[in-house]
């Protein structure tokens, strides 16, 4: 053993097991704790490394069991103590030391999840993508008609040469300026690059090398993907000033299909909520409360008609719950699809990045230049599209939950979804699920989380977090690091079988309507990998604010009186890489609900 190591053994905060217990190492004329030599031929054997790392016993279990709910015997208890430094506490060295091992944020588990179970087709066979074909129209005279015209519209403008890419830009960037100070959904603007995206893409479009749908189109982008030399905050106050070198994968794809970066658009600190250090990003349709998160400043911005179209991100509701607060339409992809190279992780099994939009369509066409692997994100695979805006939806089968269709947080816009859906020819098909706790899946969030921020949260960097509550990062980033190992494995068996259950109910149907927050679907159907179409069908009346965070007595969420009307959609779930049937399922559900066009007042 070298000196080195035994001194850390010995000496630092990890190493001490008591001070008796260091005096007896030090003093010992060999290396105590250290296993004699074993007669050649003898194999390793457990609990024979030296004792390393601070004394335990039977009550240093005893208190354990609570957080883990397991019950030993004192026998159990003082066996486990007995030789925790040899067995045990040996295997966080990598973390400890001294032999230390860093891990770098892009480096993945070598475990992943993979949503395609074996035997599983990989979704449509072939790459098809059939733009609408009718008319915007002329061009309106109005600024404000303009820019909240859908990328559909603004596409055929600025391709005919209607409309310019630098004047379009201007509109949103003034815009942006204009309106940041009610919605606090900007982080950085980004004007210089952004008309100089525009007059280059002007030049292309009039010498004819128009590059598709997205070209001259301004963008913006949750500050969760990295821009090179723009910084890319993270929403979060320890990395306020960080600037990458390097463009994310999707920002690259989205440079190569013409489009314009106008902002780097606002995320709930570390992808949590709506709160961020410039404050919490307000829903156009009603100030007094929050746009909901994490995809906090795309849904603001898109629906304030701040921006043509927004990329947000997705774990856990990232995109469908400000989707619905906002009223837009928010495409979460097959898990897989679309590449996450150079976007902050979260959680390496549940990161989606997607497209925030005013339009169904306009979703797909995003979508098309986002979509195909990368080989910096090891959960990227290889897929085809297949979407055809003008094909028909007469005799596809749409399965719904009769109860989650009656109980909250159902409403009659949901229900009425359903029976338009009917009119327009699917047929309605009940589906049942097992009645299994689908919320114990979370564990596996957090212990990733709090593994992506480990040297954050151990270092007390978390705690420059505006938010400190119970229910905000710092706290559950702490309290992952007592969740149970074998509790993690075992939620992982039970995504498993919960997948399976889901390939059962997809085989049964073309698709699925549900309440967009039913939390049930909202973490089956992001821990499966299915994608989600979310989209404005209605209205509802509110006599309280909203909020994404629990219940604080000491900050009451406002109350209206009368109520206030605010925009209320539906969540259509997919077969894995099967986005194209439901933007064609989409597109008839937005046109036959009629509402799509209606804007927050005062923007």
């Amino acid at each position: 053993m070298s000196r080195s190591r035994r001194e850390f053994l010995t000496s630092t905060a990890l190493g001490v097991a008591g001070v008796a217990a260091a005096v007896t190492a030090e003093a010992a004329p060999s290396d105590a704790g250290v296993p004699a030599a074993a007669p050649a031929g003898a194999p390793p054997a457990f609990g024979t490394a030296p004792s390393v790392g601070p004394g335990v016993s039977a009550a240093t279990f005893a208190e354990a069991e609570k957080l883990v709910q397991v019950q030993l015997t004192p026998a159990e208890r003082a066996q486990a103590a007995s030789n925790w430094r040899e067995m045990m506490a040996p295997l966080y060295e990598f973390r400890t030391g001294p032999r230390r091992a860093k891990l770098e944020p892009e480096v993945a588990p070598a475990s992943r999840w993979d949503p395609l179970l074996p035997g599983l087709a990989s979704g449509p066979a072939r790459n098809r993508f059939v733009r609408s074909k009718a008319s915007p129209g002329p061009l309106p005279g109005k600024d404000e008609d303009i820019a909240f015209a859908p990328v559909t519209a603004l596409s055929r403008w600025l391709e005919s040469r209607a409309l310019s890419s630098e004047r379009l830009t201007r509109i949103y960037l003034e815009r942006l300026q204009r309106f940041d100070p009610k919605l606090k959904c900007v982080i950085t603007l980004t004007p210089e690059l952004a008309l100089e995206q525009a007059r280059r893409a002007d030049k292309e479009i009039a010498a004819g090398k128009y590059r598709g749908p997205l070209h001259g189109i301004p963008w913006g982008a949750k500050d969760l993907v990295d821009t090179a030399n723009i910084p890319t905050t993270y929403g979060a106050e320890p990395f306020r000033n960080r600037v990458p070198t390097a463009d994310a994968t999707v920002v690259d794809r989205l440079h190569r299909a013409g489009a314009v970066l106008v902002a780097k658009l606002s995320l709930g600190a570390l992808a949590l909520n709506d709160v961020w250090f410039g404050g919490e990003t307000k829903n156009p349709w009603l100030l007094e409360e929050g746009s909901s998160g994490s995809s906090a400043g795309p849904g603001a911005a898109t629906a304030a008609g701040l921006v043509g179209f927004s990329l947000g991100s997705e774990t856990g509701g990232s995109i469908i719950s400000p989707s619905m607060r906002c009223g837009i339409t928010g495409l979460r992809p097959t898990f897989g699809r679309v590449p996450r190279t150079g976007a902050m992780t979260l959680c390496w099994s549940l990161d989606k990045l997607g497209p925030m939009t005013r339009g169904v369509e306009d979703s797909l066409l995003v979508l098309q230049a986002l979509s195909g692997p990368d080989a910096g994100d090891v959960d990227s695979v290889p897929s085809a599209l297949d979407f055809d805006a003008t094909a028909g939806v007469k005799g596809l089968r749409v399965g719904y939950f009769p109860t989650w269709m009656e109980d909250f947080p159902a409403t009659d816009v949901d229900r009425a979804a359903l029976e338009t859906l009917k009119r327009l020819g699917l047929k309605p098909v009940e589906v049942t699920l097992p009645d299994w706790p689908y919320i114990s899946l979370m564990i596996i969030l957090f212990a990733e989380a709090a593994a992506a921020f480990e040297e954050l949260t151990l270092s007390h960097g978390v705690d420059a977090l505006k938010m400190q509550v119970p229910d905000a990062w710092p706290n559950l980033f702490r309290q992952a690091r007592f969740l149970s190992a074998v509790d993690l494995i075992q939620a992982d068996r039970l995504r498993r079988k919960v997948a399976q259950e889901m390939v059962r109910v997809m085989k049964e149907v073309d698709l699925l309507l549900v309440p967009s927050l039913q939390l049930d679907m909202l973490t089956i159907s992001n821990f499966t990998g299915h994608p989600s179409l979310t989209l404005r069908t209605g209205f509802v009346e509110v006599d309280q604010a909203r909020s994404d965070w629990a219940p604080d007595p000491a900050r009451p969420l406002p109350k209206f009186s009368p109520m206030r009307r605010v925009p209320h959609g539906v969540t259509l779930i997919g077969r894995l890489f099967d986005e194209g049937t439901l933007g064609r399922v989409g597109m008839a559900l937005e046109r036959a609900s009629g509402v799509a066009g209606e804007r927050p007042p005062g923007f």
